[in-house]
């Protein structure tokens, strides 16, 4: 049995389990956001899976078959993914109808062993006296050397030519209407913060015309690489979650890793960590590196665009509020040739 809230999944869960030879697995609720996730597990083997029902109208079939090659990609060049398992017609997603108007497609993955790196600093955070820093520096040095690696390898690959996957470029970020919706129109700005996100994006838009897209600095990119999407076992990390991956700068995935974990304890040790590791593995310069700041505000407009589209995900009471005047005073500054960091 699973949880009351994927009631709804369920039914069409077990059907895709079934396309994938997995009749009698049991399903356990992950989690529901844009995707609605279960744990299944087969007493008939000793592994699990992942079952993911992918939100309509976000990524086509096509779409999510290319994020499979560059997965099959990032592994043959040493780097720990997901592993996606095909069903025995051939196929790797299965289409399944969760009621008249709403078709899902359904994919399958190895159970990843591990726990969330962010999940553990967040415990440390709270266990430890308030006099002792974080261990921050160690997984975020760990996060920028993995990172690197991703991007050396996304910088050296020609995707096949059926290859197909979203652009986080200028106007996928920052066009009239961008991949994560027209954050200037989130209801909770008024129309002073309206207009200032509008000059705000036309300033970075105008920046970003001016950088172009070298390929030294633009390639797949993971789009949502931060200690939540790490996990630990044994001492190996593991990446997941390629549901934003798509061709976008080096910088925004850098500002993404950032931008999420600022109110760590200890933060710029991290920082530091994180950039001594990835240049170590990857040299980057430091003009590539001052874009990250202006990347960092980019990913708050995002996120304000994206909830706009999801008010239906809960937040913490007040952390919109917070978040929004965050991103007002990264605008603020931005204009005011300050950092741009929201």
């Amino acid at each position: 049995m699973v949880d009351g809230a994927a009631a709804p999944y369920e039914s069409p869960a077990r059907e895709a389990l079934r396309a994938f030879g997995l009749d009698s697995a049991r399903l356990q609720l992950i989690g529901i956001s844009e995707n609605v996730t279960f744990r299944a597990d087969d007493d008939r083997s000793p592994q699990a899976y992942v079952l993911r029902l992918h939100r309509p109208g976000y990524h086509t079939v096509d779409e999510l078959n290319s994020e499979r090659v560059w997965l099959e990609a990032l592994r043959g060049s040493g780097i720990s993914v997901p592993t996606p398992v095909g069903a025995p017609d051939g196929r790797y997603f299965v289409p399944v109808e969760i009621d008249e108007e709403e078709t899902r497609q359904v994919g399958l993955n190895r159970w990843a062993p591990g726990e969330i790196v962010g999940e553990l600093l967040t415990a440390h955070d709270k266990s430890a006296d308030a006099t002792e820093p974080a261990e921050i520096t160690e997984p975020f040095g760990q996060l920028g050397g993995l990172m690197a690696a991703m991007h050396n390898q996304a910088a050296n690959w020609t995707p096949p030519s059926s290859f197909r996957r979203h652009r986080l470029d200028l106007d996928g970020l920052l066009g009239d209407a961008p991949f994560w919706g027209p954050f200037w129109e989130n209801p909770v700005l008024d129309g002073r913060e309206r207009d200032l996100l509008i000059t705000a994006r036309d300033h970075c838009r105008e920046r970003l015309r001016r950088y172009g897209e070298p390929r030294r600095t633009f390639s797949m990119i993971h789009a949502d690489l931060h200690l939540a999407n790490l996990l630990t076992h044994n001492g190996q990390l593991s990446v997941i979650d390629f549901d934003d991956a798509g061709f976008g700068w080096h910088q925004y995935d850098i500002a993404v890793a950032m931008f999420h974990s600022r109110g760590t304890a200890d933060f710029r040790a991290g920082r530091q960590a994180f950039l001594h590791s990835y240049r170590t593995v990857r040299p980057i310069s430091d003009d590539d590196l001052a874009l990250v700041p202006m990347f960092e505000l980019i990913r708050g407009m995002a996120i304000l665009g994206w909830r706009a589209q999801r008010p239906e995900v809960p937040w913490p009471d007040g952390q919109l509020e917070m978040f929004r005047e965050g991103v007002v005073s990264g605008c603020e500054r931005l204009l005011s040739g300050s950092t741009a960091s929201a």
